[in-house]
């Protein structure tokens, strides 16, 4: 892993919303599950958009371009419906948004690259802001330090060895952190996907669309659907159910994030139950389809508060 997942490469799958006002953290506080109001200026978010009904609609990396200046990263397929109904609620805030995509370019750094450029790689969810551009540190891929890069599109790139788009997507799945994309909105609360656990869920901060479900799931009783890693020798693909062949008729989890394996095969981050983590003989699309092989995420599940 260490020798494959290293360099910098174009991730063309990601857009950049800009909201900007003096009331851009104070707005989008009350409407994501993280703390914006008290973000300081070398700090990132995991963020989820959720529906009243708790379900992720979106799910951003926001930080701070200034006080006033809000910056949110997110797969392009889901950022315009996302957008349009943030804006929906901003009535008399002053809190403009816009999508900025075609003027910022998202890059993502791997290993090395990124110790050209920060030194020493930052933690998980810290940003540093280098002249126009800033680098958010994320979580690793195998031990691997990961970063986004976020600049102009008319600005160089920064310096490193190329990275296909391909690996970097199979770092992502190796970190164990999905986004949301379009086949999988309103599929999940952020628990289903370990946000509570990574940085993703503040459960002190104020309301927010969804808040008591996601709050419900958190403080009564165990939660029954979790993140996991999995392999299968078959492609996978984001909204594929998984099965146990016990249980023909009902599946136990869905593809959150996929990729080819440089390794071999095909690697994703699955939503399961827990009892069929456990249990194991899992299978993808159906209960007689080719194998999957599930192990824990790669980082402690945050049980309780």
């Amino acid at each position: 892993m260490q020798n494959k997942l290293n360099g910098i490469t174009l991730l063309t799958h990601l857009g950049v919303i800009k909201v900007e006002g003096e009331d851009a953290a104070k707005f989008l506080h009350g409407q994501l599950t993280q703390d914006f109001s008290l973000l300081g200026m070398t700090e990132a978010r995991l963020a989820a958009f959720c529906s009243a009904k708790g379900r992720m609609q979106a799910s951003f990396i926001g930080f701070k371009k200034s006080p006033a200046e809000i910056m949110l990263i997110c797969p392009l397929d889901v950022l315009a419906p996302a957008m349009k109904r943030l804006a929906m609620f901003v009535m008399r805030a002053k809190a403009k948004f816009s999508d900025v995509s075609a003027e910022m370019s998202v890059y993502g750094l791997a290993g090395d690259a990124i110790n050209k450029i920060a030194t020493p790689a930052g933690s998980a969810w810290t940003k540093t802001d280098i002249d126009a551009s800033t680098l958010v540190h994320l979580y690793p891929a195998d031990g691997v330090a990961r970063a986004l890069w976020l600049g102009p599109s008319a600005q160089a790139a920064p310096k490193g060895e190329p990275l296909s788009e391909d690996l970097w997507a199979w770092g992502e799945v190796r970190s164990g952190i999905a986004l949301i994309t379009a086949p999988i909105v309103e599929a999940f609360v952020p628990q289903m996907l370990n946000y509570e656990s990574v940085g993703g869920v503040n459960f002190k901060k104020g309301c927010y669309p969804g808040q008591e479900v996601v709050a419900r799931s958190q403080f009564r009783g165990t939660l029954k659907r979790r993140a996991y890693l999995a392999h299968s020798d078959a492609p996978m693909a984001v909204g594929d159910e998984v099965y146990q062949s016990a249980n023909e008729g009902q599946p136990c989890g869905t593809v959150a994030q996929a990729a080819a394996s440089p390794l071999g095969g095909y690697d994703a981050v699955v939503s399961m139950q827990v009892a069929a983590f456990e249990a194991g003989d899992l299978h993808l699309t159906s209960a007689t389809g080719p194998e999957l092989v599930a192990s824990a995420p790669p980082y402690p599940l945050l049980a309780d508060i």
